[in-house]
């Protein structure tokens, strides 16, 4: 019985075979994770400015002129979200609602070294909700 058990050949060194195939798994999820991650919470925190600027917009009163308003709310967050200096901001006004779109694309690395690159894609277009467009 103990011949039968020391001749199986086949079985040798695969637990180690297994590990090294989890860890490289494990690294190319985290490092996907890293790079990923970071650009999709600046966009998202990007949609919400955009909600915040367009909804300010709408409240201004005075001389200011509030597409200006709009789109310098909208330039402070696009740097301080680290998104591309290439982002394309349209605010439009038509009546007294106002709109804003916002386009852009990042490449984002996903496996190391370059091997493989996924494009991010932002097109979000931000218009007012609530008590400030109920008509009366």
């Amino acid at each position: 019985m103990n011949s039968f058990a020391k001749n199986r050949e086949s079985e040798r060194g695969s637990a180690g075979v297994k590990f090294v195939v989890v860890v490289v798994a494990i690294v190319l999820f985290a490092n996907a994770g890293l790079n990923y991650v970071p650009v999709a919470y600046n966009a998202e925190s990007l949609k919400s400015e955009m909600s915040t600027a367009v909804l300010q917009g709408l409240a201004i009163s005075g001389k200011l002129n509030p597409v200006d308003n709009v789109k310098a709310r909208i330039a402070k967050a696009i740097v301080q979200n680290d998104i591309p200096a290439d982002a394309v901001v349209d605010v439009k006004q038509a009546g007294n609602a106002l709109t804003a779109h916002v386009t852009y694309s990042k490449e984002v690395n996903i496996l190391p070294f370059g091997m493989y690159k996924y494009v991010y894609k932002f097109d979000h277009t931000a218009t007012p909700t609530g008590f400030l467009m109920k008509q009366y």
